[in-house]
């Protein structure tokens, strides 16, 4: 059970730091600047995101 509880933390601090990096990224950029680089942070994001998901879906059936 500590294995798992471990694991779990370790993705939400994944999960936090693939929102900070967006954050970073686009934070503080011009107009025209953010147009440019947001599809690129969105799509880390999205990328992070999807990874960390399929890690906790593995994670679950091994819980049970």
């Amino acid at each position: 059970m500590a294995h798992t509880e471990l694991a779990e933390e370790l993705l939400q601090i994944e999960e936090a730091d693939a929102w900070f990096e967006y954050l970073e990224a686009t934070r503080g950029q011009t107009h025209t600047r953010y147009g440019e680089l947001e599809p690129w942070a969105w799509a880390r994001l999205s990328q992070r995101l999807r990874a960390v998901r399929a890690r906790r879906a593995r994670l679950k059936p091994a819980a049970a």
